[in-house]
């Protein structure tokens, strides 16, 4: 059986390996680094939704990850003490993740950070992050981290998670495994949604490789996501699915690493999670009296490309998720929310149990072999050679793109950090150095 996170999928090329003088980008609205801007700002007109009052006030997404490097000035005041499964004397305000990329640190960056490194800015900035590590492999607390994702979902729920979001997978073999969703994840979803929560999940960066089923996009109630760029094609890695539901920018997305002053290039259903997440919570503070379902609901019908057909595109799902039109749009409260339907019966039922007592886990199946670990994957190569670009970031410093190639089918990304010299990096998973673009 094998595993993966949502993240970053597999090794793209490049950096400079002789010295570049790059004068600075023109002013545009898009944040980031030049050649990889948060373009959905423009497409979504953030700012003016900032502007407009939707910030992500009041909401409390839970993320389900590595943890949050919370000493990074662009998170400052963002991160809540949270939860770490792997390592309980600590609150998920670490980032476990092995790597200097920091999966937990990235994905919060891209929800809630303040401009900083490459000018990279958080979709959602008064929105707090609930961290939540899990001991998946390739983290500093490896374990078995798929078991650790039920409870995670259910201490999210009971904890203030309002959008619980999980940038990972992991795959169950159904020659092996009696149910695609583990009755453990099902049932802690369920309880979630029964407490007002949203559940965010990656669909997978298997797409090149037959897309198998994975949890817990999987599962019932899940707004599972898959990637696009920006021209708003599918990414070839994004897994298709006929669960799918959503898709979401996840190509040449810049997020923040857990170390100080350095950021990422990369891509992933991963990072079209965390901006669908993060989305949500812009609906949610601009709409505070809606349900749960109603948001949903919501951000389903302004969906770009949106099918109205009641079963959804395997590579698209519903459609592409357009953040503006969700908050502009006159929806009804009633509007239909396919996703809910399905689970409300259950819902229902945890949420009239609960009036009378708590509900414990339910216990897991015996005919269900162990899921497998979810993996962070090969790490990459690296070599060094000078660059110097500049970006004119905060009227002076200087700013190196770099690529890592990294993570197998689970990671594509380029690093670029910001110094006070020119510094360097990198190649693709085949070791080729190639020209900066």
């Amino acid at each position: 059986m094998t595993s993966r996170w949502a993240g970053c999928a597999a090794a793209a090329a490049l950096v400079a390996s002789a010295l570049v003088l790059v004068p600075a980008p023109p002013a545009i609205a898009s944040p980031g680094p030049p050649g990889a801007r948060q373009w959905w700002f423009d497409t979504w007109d953030v700012p003016a939704l900032w502007a407009g009052g939707a910030r992500g006030q009041g909401i409390t997404i839970a993320e389900i990850d590595t943890g949050v490097n919370a000493a990074l000035p662009e998170l400052a005041g963002k991160i809540l003490p949270g939860e770490d499964f792997g390592d309980l004397t600590l609150d998920g305000r670490t980032d476990q993740d092995l790597e200097e990329f920091g999966h937990g640190t990235a994905m919060a960056s891209l929800m809630v950070a303040e401009p900083g490194v490459a000018g990279i800015t958080g979709l959602a900035p008064d929105a707090r992050i609930l961290p939540i590590a899990v001991p998946l492999y390739g983290t500093a607390t490896a374990g078995e981290g798929p078991r650790s994702i039920a409870p995670a979902i259910r201490w999210a729920a009971d904890n203030g998670g309002d959008i619980i979001s999980m940038s990972l997978t992991y795959d169950r073999d159904p020659e092996v495994d009696a149910l695609p969703c583990s009755r453990e994840e099902q049932t802690a979803i369920t309880y979630a949604i029964s407490k007002g929560a949203i559940v965010v999940a990656g669909s997978g960066n298997a797409g090149e490789e037959g897309s198998p089923v994975t949890s817990p996009g999987v599962c019932i109630g899940v707004v599972s996501v898959g990637a696009v760029d920006e021209g708003n094609e599918v990414a070839p890695f994004s897994s298709r699915h006929p669960y799918l539901t959503v898709t979401a920018p996840g190509v040449q997305i810049p997020t923040l690493s857990r170390v100080a002053g350095e950021a990422y290039i990369g891509e992933g259903t991963s990072q079209a999670t965390a901006i669908t997440s993060a989305s949500l919570a812009l609906i949610w503070s601009a709409y505070p009296r809606l349900a749960n379902h109603q948001v949903v609901a919501r951000l389903l019908a302004t969906l770009d490309r949106r099918v109205t057909t009641v079963s959804p595109d395997p590579a698209y799902g519903y459609g592409i998720v357009d953040a503006g039109a969700a908050i502009r749009a006159d929806v009804a409260v009633d509007a239909p929310n396919p996703l809910f339907e399905a689970i409300s019966p259950f819902v229902d039922k945890v949420a009239a149990e609960r009036e009378v007592a708590l509900v414990p886990p339910a216990a897991a199946s015996t005919t269900e072999a162990p899921p497998g670990p979810v993996i962070v994957g090969v790490r990459p190569s690296q070599l060094t050679a000078p660059v110097l670009v500049g970006v004119g970031l905060g009227g002076a410093g200087v700013i190196a793109l770099v690529l890592l190639a990294t993570v197998g089918v689970v990671r594509r990304r380029r690093a670029v950090t910001v110094a006070s010299a020119a510094r360097s990096v990198t190649v693709d998973a085949h070791g080729t150095v190639r020209p900066l673009e």
